[in-house]
């Protein structure tokens, strides 16, 4: 191996900053950080039970509302499907990296019980000029605080009954295009816009499998699904993109060294919206809507640095507030007559939480969530009010390290399905989380 001496480096370094300007056309680029990049996996296991012999989950995931939707593909499963005894949730595997300098890469792998999901997988822009920056690729959308976060980086085991019911558990996610402002203020602002391809939805944004719906359709005809899709009865659906468009404005005043707040206001309109739906108990028609949704939320977060080693004292309050409307037409009905009618719908959803680090590694969380304050369908003139649905839970996190936690939390929840049938469902969760390797800092 050869050894520079020093005054080589010296003369080498002065050489190259009195070559000529064309020199960088013909010099060999400098390896990216590609080549060396952060390698980290990220294991999430819980173990659980409940009240209903393992089922509380579940019946937390059917709570009414507007969402509710048959022969739908979301592209997802779930982070939550939690049965009673032991779960290993997913392991992640997660790179990023400098390319150049023009662009960061990222990547989340999450491998789960039903195969490997492709999280995200997006660039980032370095370099371009007066505070923006583009992203492009699958990611999280930055609507909302709490959507741009993964599972492991939660403070409570499972996701807040606002984003579920209207979002699902995977959040706004899908294959688009970012593209933000921070302008150079003495108050930090942000700025942000967002064109999404629309296919990748669990609730809010969810396509129609229109095959699926057929053998629903046949089974409740009493047909055979060729018969179904022979009589070209049902209307012809397309999925083209991008059919999401979000906005979202965020703003921090300067509080000092000790404290931040951040506040938001976002926005998200689906234009393409598709939905399979039943009437009746038992079904007595079934129907497919489409056309328009959006989505209105509003996010405070306030955070105290830790006053202690180890996290001791630190306090964090954060609440968010989601409204979904829809604007939708009736494409097919099993009723013909009913083809064409309005169908409008309302719901919305909201959660309230505190993390406080009582002591050094040791944190505890409380957090009260809703969903179907207001909650209501109108189907040609009559409108249908569904129940609302509520939870409290209790956490306690232990920390032995920044590459380990584990958590104790318990829940007590007033859940009401669709049906109409409600259950006080009580649960308690012990999930233990581990990164192994390098793995970047989260955002504020």
């Amino acid at each position: 191996m050869l050894t520079l001496h020093r005054r080589t480096l010296l003369a080498l370094a002065v050489t190259a900053a009195t070559a000529p300007a064309f020199a960088e056309d013909i010099a060999a680029p400098a390896a990216p950080a590609l080549s060396n990049p952060q390698i980290s996996v990220i294991l999430d296991a819980v173990a659980y039970s409940d009240n209903l012999q393992g089922g509380g989950d579940a019946f937390i995931g059917e709570a009414a509302g507007v969402t509710h939707a048959h022969g739908g593909h979301g592209g997802h499963e779930g982070h939550g499907g939690l049965e009673e005894g032991f779960n290993l949730r997913e392991a992640e595997v997660v790179m990023s990296a400098t390319v150049d300098t023009l662009f960061d890469a990222y990547t989340n792998l999450a491998f789960g019980h039903e195969g490997v999901e492709i999280e995200e997988a997006y660039f980032t822009t370095r370099t371009l000029p007066a505070g923006w920056q583009l992203k492009g690729g699958k990611f999280l959308s930055g609507f909302g605080y709490t959507n741009a976060r993964h599972p492991h980086s939660w403070d409570f085991v499972d996701q807040n009954l606002a984003y579920r019911s209207l979002l699902g558990d995977h959040g706004l996610n899908d294959t688009g295009v970012q593209i933000t402002w921070s302008p150079a203020t003495d108050t930090w602002m942000q700025f942000g816009a967002e064109a999404l391809q629309g296919h990748e939805q669990e609730k809010f944004g969810s396509g129609l499998d229109i095959d699926a719906f057929a053998v629903e359709l046949a089974d409740e005809l009493g047909v055979g699904t060729g018969d179904v899709e022979a009589d070209g009865i049902l209307p012809s659906i397309e999925r083209r993109g991008p059919q999401i468009y979000t906005g979202f404005f965020k703003l921090a005043p300067d509080l000092g060294a000790a404290h931040a707040v951040q506040l938001g206001l976002n926005y998200a309109l689906h234009k393409g919206q598709q939905e399979a739906h039943e009437e009746g108990t038992p079904v007595t028609d079934m129907f497919i809507a489409t056309g328009d949704a959006s989505l209105l939320g509003l996010e405070a977060v306030y955070k105290r640095n830790a006053t202690g080693r180890y996290g001791q004292g630190a306090l964090r309050l954060q609440a968010e507030y989601l409204l979904l409307d829809k604007d939708l037409a009736i494409a097919y009905h099993t009723d013909a007559a009913e083809i064409g009618e309005a169908v409008t719908a309302t719901q919305d959803g909201f959660y309230v939480q505190g993390t406080w680090g009582f002591a050094a590694r040791w944190t505890a969380g409380l957090r009260y969530d809703a969903t179907g304050i207001s909650n209501e369908v109108s189907e040609g003139g009559t409108t249908t009010t569904l129940p609302d649905s509520s939870r409290i839970s209790a956490a306690v996190t232990f920390r032995p390290s920044e590459f380990s936690a584990w958590r104790l939390q318990v829940a007590s929840a007033d859940i009401t399905d669709e049906g109409g049938a409600q259950e006080d469902v009580a649960q308690v969760m012990l999930q233990f989380n581990m990164s192994l390797g390098a793995h970047g800092a989260h955002a504020f």
